[in-house]
């Protein structure tokens, strides 16, 4: 840091330096345009160049920062005001040192100087405004970049905030779906089913998705529909015949990449909130994806109630798709007498 700060104060002296130089011969050229005695202008410009620095920097570093900036425009003009009568008494004052102290270098017949007083004075006064306008753009500059910066980092918060937030929505949708596989095993595995090795080798497989490849921002819809056919075999086998599945499929984009665990808790729901009518739990799936748009729609047998618990799944995946999607998606759930049914729409 030290190295650094040191590196810009050399960096900023050097600049100084060539400018005031540059302003040095500027007045020479200004002064002497058309004079024969070159050392003369030269010792001349050099009585100018104090009360020119000396302005400048009063101005830049004092009146526009604390005044100009600050937004106390009254008080800077009666400062600069006050500024511009000393300052041209100390301009009279260089003029004069100027011309006595370089009277022993003139020649004869030759003309030292080319400008009056009045030029003299509007050269430096031009300086000092050239002074101040570059140190009024690089305020704005440092404004700028300053700004930039606040707004960079007041989104990079933001993201922040949200990672942290879908990945707390994660933490409670896989433990959620988790629980209810484990339950549907465990149930098997009292009654000492002959499908519960299978049941555990398709856990197995869920387990690994929820486990690794859910960590990643996005996975193809195919690896999605994968563990989603999974499950419904899972609970194909805890409902016996008592479950119908209609899983349809359409034109499924091969390279669209979702979520992972985005459509698994819509289904989920509707096999743990559905109602079995007839003595069958019918679900019906449908999947298509068409220009750059994913539709998914979930129905299943249902008893209307007053205030219908959707689950813990359902709920998480509203948010994550409000975050992930916020004005690009359309979610509409239809609760009827004997239907429950779920419409999504997300665009790419």
């Amino acid at each position: 840091m030290k190295t650094k700060v040191i590196i810009t104060t050399l960096i900023k002296l050097i600049l100084h330096s060539f400018f005031w130089i540059g302003v040095y011969f500027f007045y020479t050229y200004f002064l002497g345009y058309g004079s024969d005695n070159i050392a003369y202008v030269n010792k001349f410009s050099a009585f100018l160049m104090p009360v020119t620095i000396i302005m400048s920097y009063f101005f830049l570093y004092q009146l526009i920062p604390k005044y100009l900036i600050a937004k106390k425009h009254g008080l800077f003009v009666l400062y600069t005001i006050y500024t511009f009568i000393i300052s041209f008494c100390f301009i009279m004052i260089s003029i004069f040192y100027g011309l006595v102290f370089s009277t022993e270098l003139t020649i004869e017949n030759s003309r030292p100087l080319t400008k009056t007083i009045f030029f003299i004075a509007l050269g430096i006064y031009i300086v000092v405004l050239v002074v101040i306008t570059i140190g009024l753009v690089i305020h704005s500059y440092k404004n700028i970049v300053n700004n930039e910066d606040l707004k960079n980092k007041f989104l990079q918060t933001q993201l922040e905030l949200k990672e942290q937030e879908l990945k707390f929505l994660k933490m409670q949708i896989h433990p959620h779906f988790l629980f209810n596989s484990l339950n549907t095993i465990y149930g098997f595995a009292i009654a000492k089913a002959d499908e519960a090795p299978e049941m555990i080798l398709k856990l197995s497989n869920l387990l690994d998705y929820i486990l690794y490849q859910v960590e990643k921002p996005k996975v193809l819809l195919i690896e999605e529909i994968n563990h989603l056919e999974d499950y419904i075999s899972l609970e194909r086998m805890r409902f016996h015949d008592t479950l119908k599945v209609d899983f349809s499929k359409e034109r499924l984009n091969d390279s669209l990449q979702i979520p992972p665990m985005l459509l698994i808790p819509f289904v989920e729901n509707s096999f743990k909130h559905g109602e079995i009518k007839d003595g069958v739990l019918n679900v019906n799936i449908r999947l298509k994806t068409e220009n750059n748009c994913l539709f998914f729609e979930v129905e299943n047998t249902a008893t209307k109630k007053e205030k219908k618990n959707v689950g813990i799944g359902l709920q998480n995946i509203k948010k994550r798709l409000e975050m992930l999607y916020s004005k690009k998606h359309q979610l509409e759930i239809i609760e009827k007498n004997d239907t429950f049914k779920v419409h999504l729409k997300i665009e790419f």
